[in-house]
């Protein structure tokens, strides 16, 4: 072998050395390329959605009266009162005898008309709402704990990751398209 020929693989062999040292030094002391994750915890957001529900439901309620001034019954309460009173009073009492028995019909045959027309009852059906609430619940992102660089660390994404994160520059890539363009 020549002179020049060993000159040039003792050239390459320390070349190869001093670079392989480089690359070991950085690797050593470079920041890692992962941080390790330690726990994921799905994010979660309730809501409440109200529904209103309706329903027909039987209604019992007052049945509208065809004679609201009581008439028929004042009448018929007059007339019954004037009857029995022209029957107690003699003489000239006896005036004054109708005209009372009709004041007292008269008012006790309205009192009895509206009686029985608040008793009067029918049964309607009716709609009938009430607002209830239902609980909705998603995934809104995922809180993952992590490790780099001897420290632990807290960050939210918005998909689960493996068992690792990727680091560039000493900052994770949470998104997956950014891991993708390294």
């Amino acid at each position: 072998m020549n002179k020049s020929t060993i000159m040039g693989f003792a050239a390459g062999a320390i070349a190869a050395t001093a670079v392989g040292g480089v690359a070991g030094y950085h690797a050593l002391h470079s920041p890692p390329n992962y941080a390790q994750v330690l726990a994921v915890h799905p994010a979660v957001e309730t809501t409440r959605v109200p529904q209103r529900v309706c329903r027909e439901v039987a209604v019992s309620e007052q049945a509208p009266a065809r004679d609201t001034n009581r008439i028929a019954g004042t009448a018929i309460g007059a007339v019954v009162g004037g009857v029995l009173g022209h029957q107690i009073g003699g003489g000239s009492g006896n005036t004054l005898a109708t005209v009372a028995g009709a004041a007292a019909g008269g008012y006790a045959g309205n009192q009895v008309q509206k009686n029985m027309q608040q008793s009067d009852r029918r049964t309607v059906m009716a709609t009938r709402c009430r607002t209830l609430y239902r609980t909705h619940s998603r995934t809104v992102g995922y809180d993952v704990t992590y490790r780099l660089d001897g420290r632990q660390g807290v960050v939210r994404m918005d998909h689960p990751p493996g068992a690792r994160i990727p680091v560039k520059d000493g900052r994770l890539i949470t998104a997956p398209d950014n891991a993708q363009q390294s």
